[in-house]
């Protein structure tokens, strides 16, 4: 009955929310850094723009084009309207490049670790994936593993630029050498979605290489910067031959008239992105200096989170959870990612972590 693809995958389960988590363990209250969430919140520009949202048109189906986020989308970026596409958040973009450039039997290739969507999806879509170690020592992508792992299979390359869960990020310069050297019927996928917190790098997207790569398809979302991941939007620019057929397999209607104005009115409000910014920015910087005093192994991120190595990983991930603190303690072994929180919640993390590693084995270097 199942398709062949779908039987040998392990059985869903969900993410709980912190609420119910909270109630299972006992807890006033749980505070979830496990999902790279924006700490700071949404623009209140948001809340104004959903209150007026008029109720009528609750009735009838959301513009099928998002044309106004679209046409304010492409000026700020500079692309071509007729170019981008949207989802519902990020997570069906790359289930939607699996559906359109996958068969039973093509090779996804990935460095690993890398955000495990990507494979999922492969997976469903009844590829294989190849994966190509990232560099062990600075957790950056290893372009030319990539390259090696290039086969007469392979239909898919992906880059999550900067990477989640190493959290390093590549030049654009290095993406185009790389890009250079990929056969052109190979379809590059550069996930963007951390790019707005990369720091002191002078247009750090490879929105620039569009035009000069036909295989090139950047997503970007509006999930982390802007606060909206509730509101499930993403988009991607693709090439202007592909777009096409993509349209074919999205659903006409996957973003809400709702979410498609709470987007426009998150992506209007440049004075709270850059207030995002400016404190993630110093998060970012605290955390690293904590790190190198207390000598624990972490990786020099450009995101909103940080990968950091300790001896036990998931006996931290069980101290943290019990002082009210969710962090992810298993996606890479041996190493816990963690979302930077607010200022306090920092603190009191950064406590509870070395509490915890006075009575415990040392943090691993």
């Amino acid at each position: 009955m199942l398709r062949k693809s779908i039987a040998g995958l392990p059985d869903y389960v969900s993410d709980s929310t912190p609420e119910r988590i909270a109630k299972a363990a006992g807890l006033a209250k749980l505070t979830r850094l496990s999902f790279n969430e924006n700490p700071v919140g949404t623009s209140p520009k948001v809340q104004e723009a959903i209150a007026n949202w008029t109720f009528s048109q609750a009735r009838s189906y959301p513009d099928p084009d998002a044309m106004p986020l679209r046409t304010a989308v492409a000026g700020r970026l500079q692309v071509p309207a007729d170019q981008l596409l949207f989802s519902s958040g990020l997570d069906e973009m790359i289930a939607l490049i699996c559906r359109t450039f996958l068969d039973v039997g093509d090779e996804s290739l990935q460095p690993w670790p890398t955000y495990p969507e990507y494979q999922l999806q492969a997976a469903i879509a009844g590829a294989v994936t190849v994966n190509a170690p990232v560099d062990d020592a600075t957790g950056r992508i290893d372009l030319q593993a990539l390259l090696t792992g290039i086969t007469a299979k392979t239909k898919v390359i992906w880059l999550c630029n900067p990477n989640n869960p190493t959290g390093t990020y590549l030049q654009v310069s290095e993406i185009a050498e790389f890009m250079a050297q990929v056969p052109a019927e190979i379809l590059v996928v550069v996930d963007e979605a951390y790019i707005d917190f990369v720091d002191q790098v002078p247009n750090p997207s490879v929105l620039s290489l569009i035009t000069k790569f036909a295989n090139l398809l950047v997503m970007r979302t509006f999930s982390k910067l802007y606060g909206l991941a509730n509101f499930r939007v993403g988009f991607s620019i693709v090439p202007k031959t592909l777009i096409p057929k993509m349209q074919n397999v999205r659903l006409p209607y996957n973003i809400s008239g709702l979410s498609q104005t709470a987007a426009l009115a998150a992506w209007k409000d440049v004075a709270f992105t850059q207030k995002v910014k400016r404190q993630l920015f110093a998060a970012r910087q605290q955390w690293t200096a904590f790190f190198d005093h207390h000598h624990i192994r972490h990786y020099a991120t450009q995101t909103n989170f940080m990968l950091y190595q300790v001896a036990q990983p998931q006996a931290l991930g069980a101290f943290l959870k019990q002082h009210g603190y969710l962090v992810r303690d298993s996606m890479v072994p041996g190493w816990i990612r963690q979302s930077f929180g607010t200022p306090e919640q920092d603190a009191e993390v950064q406590g509870l972590l070395l509490d915890f590693l006075k009575t415990t084995s040392p943090l691993a270097k």
